[in-house]
Parts: structure tokens; sequence; C-alpha cells
């Protein structure tokens, strides 16, 4: 299925706010115009909107990190924690997020790395970050308000290849993408435990150990 390219995180980001609208595009639905975004994000401890705003402020943390090549934490872009404003315009900031990470990709120097507390990671390894942080917290977002969500598969393939290259083979790469999160179960691969991780930096430097915890979670 190749690298990620700047063009997955911009996939990744129309596709997780067209779901928040209901439609899979740029049009809002009645149901999802009826939706309460002060519920729960499924089992996080987190509302759908306090969720949406994490996603926004992680796409962007990774592309300064990455254009600033710096080895040490940038600190936030932004804080959607004090965020107030319409969810239209979050799901705006979440596809226009998508597009800066994806400029800076295209624009930085082969190798350049940035900072990540699981590792230095190299312009793949932030859009993998990206389109998993946008996708998974999607489905949180999506399943909680009962709105459907189906990613492209191919997006979803690459990012677990990248990030999870332990992840057990699937036939369906939105479902091994979330068993690799800690979301769902696999036949045969229990739901992981809060701690699992993933591999940001680049993949040739990957000690071959997987960053799971098998501990259940209900």
């Amino acid at each position: 299925m190749g690298e990620l390219t700047p063009d997955d995180i911009i996939a990744a980001t129309r596709a997780a706010a067209g779901a928040m609208r209901g439609s899979g595009g740029a049009e809002w639905t009645q149901q999802a115009m009826d939706t309460d975004w002060t519920t729960q994000a499924r089992d996080l401890e987190w509302t759908c909107r306090r969720t949406l705003n994490h996603s926004i402020d992680a796409v962007l943390w990774y592309a300064t990190n990455l254009a600033t090549t710096s080895t040490q934490n940038s600190g936030d872009v932004r804080d959607g924690k004090k965020d107030e404003s319409p969810v239209p315009d979050l799901l705006r900031a979440l596809e226009l997020s998508g597009v800066l990470l994806a400029r800076v990709v295209e624009a930085s120097p082969p190798g350049a790395r940035g900072f990540h507390d699981a590792g230095m990671a190299d312009a793949t390894g932030f859009l993998a970050m990206a389109c998993d942080e946008t996708l998974v917290h999607a489905f949180d977002v999506t399943a909680a308000l009962g709105l459907a969500f189906a990613p492209p598969a191919d997006v979803c393939d690459r990012t677990v290849r990248r990030l999870f290259p332990w992840a057990p083979e699937h036939d369906d790469p939105w479902e091994r993408l979330l068993w690799s999160n800690g979301r769902i179960d696999l036949p045969g691969h229990p739901r992981l435990g809060p701690e699992w991780g993933w591999w940001c930096a680049p993949l040739d430097e990957w000690d071959g150990t997987p960053r799971t915890d098998r501990e259940s979670v209900n």
C-alpha cells in the first residue's frame, strides 16, 4: 500500500469532519445538527466536543514540531480546553489542520524529524500519528452520537503499518487500526489495555518490541 503521503492526512480530516456532520461531506444532516456535543465520547473521560478539540490540537502540534525540527516539546499552538467556537467552526478547523500538516511535510527536507514523547518522529511518523488521532477520535465521537463513520481503508492500512508494525493481520484495516488503539478486540486478539503505544520514529529504528498491554479494558 506504500507510505503515507500528505494527501492522506487531508483525506483523514475531511472524512472525519464529514462523518461528524452526518453527511460524509460538507453538508450537515438534521440528525447531526440535533446531537448533543456535551455527550461523553464513548468510553473516554472527555465530551465529544473536547475530543474534537483534542484532535485539532494534536494535528497542529505535530505540524509545529516537524516545522521547527524541535528536539523538545514546542508547546501548544492552541488550547482546545478553552475554545468556545461553534462545532461547525471546529470541524472546519480540523480540516484546515490537516492541510497545514500536509504542507509542512511537503516543505520539510529529507530526514527532518521533530519531538514526540514516544520518539523523534520523521515526516511519515507525524502523518501517521495525525491520521490516527483524527480517525480514532472521530470514531469515539461518531459512536457516541450515533453517526456512521467508514474512513478510507487505504489510509487506515498505511497508518497501521507505519505506527503499529506488530499489529496482527486482519482483513479490515479500519478494525485493525481500532484494535491497535485499544478500542475493540479482534478474533484471537483481546482488546488492548490503556498502556498501548505506537512507533513514530523511523521504522528502521524499531527494535521489534510491540508497544502493547493486553490487560482488558471495559
